[in-house]
């Protein structure tokens, strides 16, 4: 599977990165996707493939039963300071009506050129009238990590989408700091959206349980250790 993926993924370098876009077609009772984006937004928007390197690419193959399949490389590791990423998925994903529905898979995340263990990740999503709730475990090298997710879509006060996640994380081996050790922490987010002409605004707030010296231990999903606000405003253009 990977050898054959890693040649879809090398022909995505031909598309103009400028202009990314998912190359669609029907194979039968399969829809293929290949494109420079991620396809998909896997436990109902819980994992989601990243953008990180110059160079990105994937395929995605899903059937009408709901059973589905696919690769993403977030990084190719062509360009300086990027490492090949390769990450496999499969799953299900199955509405009830328009109103319920719910996701099962995993992810493996692989690195063929660096010598590290790989990672997995277990999930599953529910949709309800129209918000998404999440939950997700994974073993990484150095830990394992437990997150649970709520996409609150279904219900926008004033146009506010609101979305959160909270995370647990379990140390394998505990980190020394200044005045004893850090075997466990939990870190969270808080993100408020609302799109302004044509703008996608989000404000998002994170934080951990650890602060001052503890954050040397500190390794988990925000960007810092300590309490942040973030204000981020994207706008599409293709």
């Amino acid at each position: 599977m990977l050898k054959p993926s890693l040649l879809l993924l090398g022909s995505l370098l031909s598309c103009s990165l400028a202009n990314a876009q998912i190359f669609q077609r029907e194979l039968g009772d399969f829809d293929l996707k290949l494109g420079t984006t991620p396809s998909r937004s896997m436990a109902q928007g819980l994992v989601k493939p990243s953008t990180t390197g110059s160079f990105h690419g994937g395929l995605d193959l899903s059937h009408d039963s709901g059973f589905y399949f696919g690769q993403w490389s977030p990084s190719m590791g062509l360009s300086q300071g990027n490492t090949l990423e390769v990450d496999s998925y499969m799953g299900f994903k199955q509405p009830f009506d328009q109103t319920l529905g719910y996701e099962v898979g995993m992810i493996h995340y692989s690195y063929p050129k660096v010598d590290t263990l790989d990672t997995q990740e277990l999930f599953g999503g529910l949709t309800l009238l129209g918000s998404r709730f999440g939950a997700a475990f994974s073993n990484d090298p150095d830990k394992q990590n437990s997150t649970v997710f709520a996409d609150l879509a279904g219900n926008q006060p004033f146009g506010i989408g609101i979305s959160l996640k909270y995370t647990t994380h379990q140390l394998n081996n505990p980190v020394s700091v200044d005045g004893g050790y850090v075997g466990s922490f939990t870190d969270w987010s808080l993100k408020l959206s609302r799109p302004f002409m044509g703008v996608d605004l989000d404000l998002i707030y994170s934080d951990s349980s650890l602060s001052g010296s503890d954050c040397s231990a500190y390794s988990g999903h925000n960007s810092q250790c300590d309490g942040l606000v973030t204000l981020k405003a994207e706008r599409a253009f293709y």
